[in-house]
């Protein structure tokens, strides 16, 4: 792992495409639908007890200042068209001319507590989210000096077996984990060991740069953001047919994966209808009990006379997984509905000795309006708080049940 005063002295090292997928696709989809949209993000640190060393803030400003100045050669936008087809060239000549600007961001500490606030048109800040959920934890890791307790031999091997775990019990995974990895080495040397001992089962990448220069897939599609910021403008009733629609509209067939609980089970399920379930390759699972989420996506794909199997219908997982519960899902979900997992801090971040980070970054307001995502899980739904019983009540929400 780097020191400290490397990490904050390099200039220019990290790589445009060290981010997430669905962010470069949710990207032009606001590119195409909402290009004068202002909005503002806010981090979000879920364990309120985690205490920010002195100077975090400061700190993390020189990595966030020493790092703006990357930007995408030709060759690696040629690479990444090759690897994302469905990224027309137009976007690519786009993101080739693009820069963080660190003008769009304001970080401040107070005491023990950080906060980062980003600001500015969408379709620009949306890069934002991964870069500095990831330069966050890394940052933390460094100034704290908590360090693994076993040995770099026995974290490969460790890594080495929970591939192989994945491998033996037949579990498609794909590696979620650039938000809160443990650093960027710790994340390139588990890639080696799901590439190399979990054979066909690991699945890819979110992450664009790893999947590029490790030669695996990259997958994603959008996040809670995209229906989130879609609803602020279109209407809450139908959110997820607004966001489906103008997805469908921008990828066509591509990308087909639906996320659900932005708004909770209920009312996605009452916006995939037929068209929606035959077009979407299947639907993300992000909250709420995952074994009664995936009777109703079942018993409501038959409902409409599709049958799950046969139509190569999928539910990609992704809620706080570990190879326990994934393979316990994976044999729950047999003969009913494929199944898949995307996997985040228990591959990039799950170490002897260190507590992973719970952070998130979320949209908080759109053209001056709130945002909110209600999950799946009474209590667990964030933004403002008076828009959150509004809505709740104009959709009749209920958290995800029998």
């Amino acid at each position: 792992m780097k020191t400290l005063d490397t990490y904050l002295t390099e200039t220019n090292t990290r790589k445009v495409d060290d981010t997430d997928l669905y962010l470069f696709t949710m990207m032009w989809a606001v590119m195409n639908h909402f290009p004068n949209a202002r909005v503002r993000y806010e981090f979000v640190n879920r364990n309120k007890n985690t205490v920010y060393p002195p100077n975090f803030a400061a700190n993390l400003r020189k990595r966030i200042h020493n790092q703006s100045g990357i930007y995408l050669t030709n060759d690696r936008i040629n690479l990444i068209k090759r690897k994302c087809p469905y990224l027309p060239d137009l976007y690519l000549d786009f993101l080739r001319g693009y820069r963080f600007d660190p003008s769009e961001i304001s970080i401040a500490q107070f005491d023990g507590k950080i906060e980062i606030i980003i600001e500015g048109l969408w379709y620009r800040t949306i890069l934002w989210e991964v870069f500095l959920l990831s330069e966050v934890s890394e940052l933390y890791y460094l100034m704290t000096e908590i360090k693994p307790t076993e040995t770099e031999a026995w974290i490969k091997n460790y890594n080495n077996s929970k591939a192989t775990h994945f491998m033996m019990n037949n579990v498609r995974y794909a590696d979620f984990g650039t938000r809160r990895r443990y650093s960027h080495e710790h994340h390139s040397n588990v890639l080696q060991s799901l590439m190399s001992y979990g054979r066909s089962n690991f699945i890819g990448t979110s992450n664009v740069a790893f999947a590029i220069d490790n030669n695996t897939k990259v997958v994603g599609t959008y996040s809670h953001c995209w229906v989130s910021g879609v609803a602020s403008i279109m209407g809450y009733q139908h959110a997820n047919k607004y966001a489906m629609e103008l997805w469908t509209e921008t990828y066509g067939g591509d990308l087909g994966i639906a996320l659900t609980d932005t708004f909770g089970l209920d009312a996605f399920l009452n916006d995939f209808d037929l068209k929606y379930a035959k077009l979407f390759d299947g639907v993300r699972h992000d909250s709420g009990d995952p074994f009664i989420f995936t009777d109703r996506i079942v018993e409501h794909y038959h409902s409409l006379k599709i049958d799950p199997i046969a139509s190569n219908k999928t539910i990609v997982f992704s809620d706080g997984l570990n190879p326990e519960l994934a393979i316990k899902l994976n044999d729950y979900c047999r003969g009913k509905i494929h199944a898949s997992f995307g996997i985040g801090t228990n591959l990039t971040n799950d170490l002897p000795g260190v507590e992973p980070l719970n952070i998130v970054i979320k949209l908080f307001s759109l053209d001056g309006k709130p945002t909110i995502k209600l999950s799946d899980v009474e209590g667990k739904h964030t933004g403002d708080p008076e828009t959150i019983d509004i809505v709740k009540k104009y959709i009749k929400y209920k958290p995800l049940s029998n």
